[in-house]
């Protein structure tokens, strides 16, 4: 078992909201995205490996309250909740200023061969950096 989940900050920034003054869906993914690979890079990074390329299979969210203009700064915290030959799984908890959960993401990914343009197994480097976040799945 893995410890606790990495976190990343981000702020909302002005351009996310809709006319509405909430962020829009699609801003969600991307806050969630650019936290996993601030996570991946620096996890492989202290095991002393660049991250290898990695493709999104697949990508659920959740979306159970709305984010606006003053929920920031957002928390995201990325963890692992399954490692395979090829591909793993990470949840992303998107957390707003005042410690409300407000999203949660689960996404696919592959590790990939830009040159074959097929999977590939992870790299032991990848694998330790992953497994150290492993945690059982349980609902968000």
């Amino acid at each position: 078992m893995g410890q606790e989940a990495f976190t990343y900050e981000i702020q909302v920034r002005w351009g996310d909201s809709d006319r509405l003054g909430h962020v829009n869906n699609t801003r969600f993914v991307e806050y969630m995205q650019e936290a996993r690979i601030h996570f991946l890079t620096s996890e492989l990074r202290a095991n002393g490996e660049r991250p290898g390329a990695m493709v999104v299979r697949k990508m659920d969210v959740e979306f159970l309250r709305p984010v606006t203009d003053d929920s920031g700064p957002l928390q995201i915290d990325v963890s692992v909740l399954h490692v395979g030959t090829s591909s793993y799984t990470i949840r992303h908890v998107v957390t707003n200023r005042d410690g409300v959960h407000c999203a949660t993401g689960d996404a696919l990914l592959v590790a990939f061969d830009v040159k074959t343009e097929s999977s590939r197994p992870l790299s032991e480097a990848e694998r330790r950096g992953l497994e150290r976040y492993l945690t059982p799945a349980t609902a968000g």
